[in-house]
């Protein structure tokens, strides 16, 4: 039994370290090409905005919404393969 806490303590240890390294990983989405990007966190905190000038047209928002919409989904997964990348290990849990 004390083997067994000793893994659970262990791997709380892990996984707190895992998640401090997570909220200062940097991860970039993007579309169009790079004309609009997204910077965060690898815990899903959204930082910076980019937007190229040439995007940027008062007769054609919808095309600017859309590559915003499309580089935050971009941001959304690349900052869950991170996370997958950092926690998998840990998601095997214990060997029982």
């Amino acid at each position: 039994m004390e083997d067994l806490m000793a893994q659970v303590g262990a791997m709380q240890q892990q996984l707190m370290a895992a998640q401090q390294e997570l909220a200062v990983t940097t991860v970039e989405g993007q579309a169009g090409g790079g004309l609009v990007k997204v910077a965060g966190t690898g815990d899903g905190q959204v930082t910076a905005v980019t937007i190229d000038p040439k995007v940027v047209d008062a007769e054609d928002v919808e095309t600017l919404q859309d590559l915003v919409l499309g580089a935050l989904t971009d941001l959304q997964n690349n900052t869950a393969a991170v996370a997958q990348q950092k926690m998998g290990p840990l998601a095997g849990g214990l060997p029982f």
